[in-house]
């Protein structure tokens, strides 16, 4: 608002303002969490934080969110079941199938 303006007739609009910006969720900052996640399902988020030099509440966010990790007995677990981890469990289910034929008996 300019000076000597009416505030009731002004229209408002975003304007930039003075802040930090959110350059946590870069690429290069999920890239390194990814990285410390897979090398160790048990890190803690406070690891995280302090080792990519971002807030607790980026890496919450970075984690649960971007990535789709979330929490199971202590470790950090996929959502959703990437295409390695498919194709292992297909692998698997057809040697238990294979063994499972051998020993039944007929």
């Amino acid at each position: 608002m300019r000076k000597g303006e009416d505030p009731r007739e002004t229209i408002l609009r975003d304007q930039k303002h003075s802040g930090r910006p959110l350059s946590a969720s870069v690429t290069a900052h999920r890239e390194k969490v990814d990285c410390m996640i897979r090398a160790n399902r048990r890190v803690k988020q406070k690891k995280i934080a302090n080792a990519g030099g971002i807030s607790k509440e980026r890496v919450h966010h970075i984690v649960s969110t971007v990535l789709g990790y979330r929490k199971v007995s202590a470790r950090w677990v996929p959502r959703h079941l990437t295409v390695e981890m498919k194709a292992q469990r297909k692998d698997m289910c057809t040697q238990l199938l294979e063994l499972s034929t051998v020993f039944i008996l007929p």
